[in-house]
């Protein structure tokens, strides 16, 4: 078996300190283990899921959007669409290291209520633009709240369970973005009933009503996210000294405290890196599917409504997949196999949107490339945070890995051009290369 140890090479996937499968060392029994993690689960991962399904659904409407007019109503022309997606992408890079050092500073449930708050008001804001300049505005605010959530998220879940325990919670956190592109096929379909409702147009109503559900859900996020296991108000004092014990001996005991000379490690480890390749190849397509899948689909020959509809089978089948190899990855201690497994996957599904011109056969390849492109994210993050030992550090480095994947979202961006319609070949021929 492969062995990864902290600060090593990133090749090797066997976790030292973890005691052998069926054993536990830590005070409490298997049986007693089991009952606190899924506790720890059912306070934590749920709602983590809800604001990261929010927030990508937030990130992403606009391709549900743009089949009901937003480019004709703003007067939007050549690659201002494209501009637009793009102009997020900076912004939320940017935001990505001092926000996970905020994370650190503060509270999570301080800075992550603050930044969902904010980029909820920005959605809500961009129900309103009327021009191409309006547009862009908004997506630069979008894009500095939003910024922080991701890796925010991912460096939280680190802070409550050991490294063989992260992967399959971050898949449950991540499938929500599958959720999200599934949900908002569907809720596009129903807000479009609402063209002309007040005067404004059904695009306009699906960035208002997602981002007023957003603000809601942001009002109630303070008391709904526990910060740290120490101050777990729904553990024992008993299960906090346990969750705190399994950290300790899982890390090695390394350092937790704030101090600027994590970060410096941080951006000097070669090792990180190449995760933050491995996440801009993998970030690169998810992000394409996300942003184009509804006008990749309408060019197959449906009409608007029902490529909404038709957007969301796809989703379903990489939030299964998603979950499924996380779970495999953390209870065999490997990655990197499944990794390339689902990239094969995924390089097939583009290779038949590429190859054929038959509707069910381009349909079956977005099924096919939902599946590869997902679970890579999770699968990447866990391996990534695993190697990387101190919590400011492990923070940065999720973080940087983060950034990395967002600068896939940039060039996603410009992926899909409109004079490539319908087939839009050089599209799935790019990815194609993203995920070799």
């Amino acid at each position: 078996m492969e062995d990864l140890k902290v600060n090593d090479g990133i090749v090797s996937e066997t976790l030292p300190g973890s005691p052998p499968a069926g054993l536990e060392s830590y005070g409490f029994d298997q049986k007693d283990t089991k009952r606190l993690l899924r506790k720890m689960d059912w306070h934590i991962i749920p709602f983590m899921s809800l604001i990261y399904l929010l927030c990508f659904l937030d990130r992403t409407n606009i391709g549900n959007a743009r089949l009901d007019h937003l480019e004709q109503d703003l007067n939007l022309h050549g690659l201002q669409y494209n501009d637009c997606l793009a102009i997020l992408f900076p912004f939320y890079i940017a935001a990505e290291i001092p926000s996970n050092m905020m994370m650190k500073r503060t509270r999570p449930s301080i800075w992550l209520t603050f930044i969902m708050f904010f980029w909820s008001v920005s959605m809500v804001g961009q129900g309103f633009v009327t021009n191409y300049s309006g547009l862009m505005a908004t997506r630069v605010f979008l894009g500095v709240f939003e910024g922080g959530l991701f890796p925010g998220v991912n460096f939280y879940i680190s802070q409550w369970y050991r490294r063989d325990e992260c992967g399959l919670r971050m898949a449950m956190f991540f499938s929500a973005a599958t959720l999200a592109g599934a949900f908002g096929g569907i809720l596009a379909r129903g807000i479009a009933e609402m063209s002309g409702v007040g005067g404004r147009a059904a695009w306009s109503w699906i960035f208002i009503l997602e981002g007023l559900l957003s603000v809601v859900v942001s009002l109630g996020a303070y008391w709904a996210i526990y910060d740290y296991p120490d101050t777990a108000t729904f553990l024992s004092p008993k299960e906090r000294h346990e969750v705190q014990t399994r950290l300790r001996e899982d890390t090695g005991h390394l350092s937790t405290e704030f101090d600027f000379k994590y970060v410096r490690q941080a951006l000097t480890d070669w090792k990180i890196y190449i995760h933050m390749l491995i996440c801009m190849a993998g970030f690169c397509p998810i992000y394409s599917f996300a942003l184009f899948l509804p006008t990749i689909i309408k060019g197959m020959g449906y009409t608007a409504n029902d490529a909404q509809l038709m957007s969301v089978p796809p989703y379903v089948c990489a939030c299964f997949f998603t979950i499924l190899a996380s779970y495999y990855a953390d209870k065999y201690r490997r990655r990197g196999v499944f990794l390339m497994g689902f990239q094969i996957i995924a390089i097939v599904g583009f290779a038949l949107l590429v190859s054929s011109g038959n509707t069910a056969v381009q349909y079956t390849g977005t099924v096919f490339a939902a599946i590869g492109i997902y679970p890579q994210i999770p699968l990447g993050m866990a391996w990534n945070s695993g190697n990387i030992g101190g919590s400011l550090k492990r923070a940065t480095g999720i973080a940087m890995q983060v950034m990395g994947g967002n600068c896939g979202g940039i060039i996603a961006s410009y992926v899909y051009i409109s004079r490539d319609g319908p087939r839009f070949i050089t599209g799935h021929s790019i990815l194609i290369g993203f995920v070799r």
